[in-house]
């Protein structure tokens, strides 16, 4: 295991998962941030929350007045995806001062979307919970998916993570 992450996970639905969220994220943020090489102990903050929820955050940060699965909003700024480069001397304006830790971003996650993609594709509630937070955790590296070939690379990135923690779409 490389550095240190802190997840502060907050479910503000009545809804129980069949699984245990933060094992999940927990794991999935972990080989991300090993993957892309993240040199830092860092905090990812997760917000569970419903249509409603999204639908106020997204509109009040994007302007989109409108509900969505997964929003994503990184802490750091990267010249290209995965560079983890901070400017000497900058470090504190990314860091809680409480803990040390690099704030690497917040994710926030729809359960009414989750719950009906899952059916959708056809693949279990977990896996579905699981891409989110993985193609979050790659928006807050830095990566993107504007174009083709930028989608490419973070939907092959996402699926050798969930592949290799065994989280595919017939798990249940």
């Amino acid at each position: 295991m490389g550095k240190c992450m802190q997840l502060y996970l907050e479910n503000e639905t009545e809804y129980n998962f069949e699984f245990d969220t933060e094992d999940v994220a927990s794991s999935v943020i972990n080989r991300v941030l090993e993957v892309e090489n993240c040199p830092y102990e860092v905090e990812v903050n997760l917000l569970i929350t419903d249509n409603e929820g999204i639908r106020e955050y997204n509109h009040k940060m994007r302007e989109i007045d409108a509900p969505t699965d997964v929003l994503s909003f990184p802490g750091l700024f990267f010249e290209s995806p995965s560079d983890f480069y901070i400017v000497p001397g900058e470090e504190m304006d990314y860091t809680n001062p409480e803990s040390g830790m690099i704030i690497l971003g917040d994710i926030i996650i729809n359960k009414d979307r989750v719950l009906e993609q899952a059916e959708e594709y056809g693949h279990s509630i977990k896996r579905e919970f699981a891409f989110l937070v993985a193609h979050s955790m790659y928006h807050l590296c830095g990566y993107d998916h504007m174009t083709s070939n930028e989608a490419k690379i973070m939907e092959e990135k996402q699926e050798a993570i969930l592949k290799e923690l065994m989280i595919t779409r017939d798990t249940i």
